[in-house]
């Protein structure tokens, strides 16, 4: 039975109903977010930046960074153990990436709605797409590593552009005090 899933929107059968009760999976997918239907990284992602809105933005940038880094780790530990217990590489369910690389892109521009939402379009542009690095890191990493380092470069990518762009436009940059 081949179980490989490679793009958002792999249905949930992918992963076998006992799989929802997997802690690893409910971390993996965002609390549950990656479980919604039609589109989970969409999901994923709309739940990254909601989060960050309304609590994370309030953080000092060290903070926020130490949760990327604390989550993409977690992410990347919680994505290994699905991926060999189940036989499945990257299940659309699984949105901790996306989660880790919307978070990333925020952390790099300032609390700002239509910088939140051009860095929210931006990645899952990028994410989706998977131009240039992204595609290859999403091509030739596997495992839980694989699973997570694309959506956080392209995270990474979509932050600095936004914070290149508004800068070009105002002047400004985010203060990381």
């Amino acid at each position: 039975m081949d179980n490989q899933c490679h793009h958002e929107g792999t249905i949930i059968s992918a992963l076998p109903p006992k799989a929802l009760r997997s802690p690893a999976l409910w971390w993996a997918s965002g609390m549950g977010l990656g479980l919604l239907p039609g589109a989970p990284g969409t999901w994923g992602s709309l739940g990254a930046l909601a989060l960050w809105w309304w609590v994370l933005a309030a953080w000092p940038v060290w903070q926020q960074a130490m949760l990327v880094i604390a989550y993409f780790f977690s992410g990347w530990w919680c994505s290994s153990r699905i991926a060999v217990r189940y036989g499945i590489q990257d299940a659309g369910q699984i949105v901790a990436d996306e989660i880790v690389g919307m978070w990333l892109a925020l952390l790099l521009v300032p609390a700002n709605p239509w910088l939140a939402l051009a860095a929210f379009v931006l990645f899952r542009v990028f994410d989706i797409l998977k131009p240039g690095p992204i595609g290859w890191l999403d091509r030739e990493v596997k495992g839980g590593l694989g699973v997570m380092l694309d959506d956080l470069v392209a995270g990474g990518v979509a932050g600095l552009l936004v914070a290149l762009a508004w800068y070009l436009l105002t002047g400004e940059v985010r203060h990381f005090s």
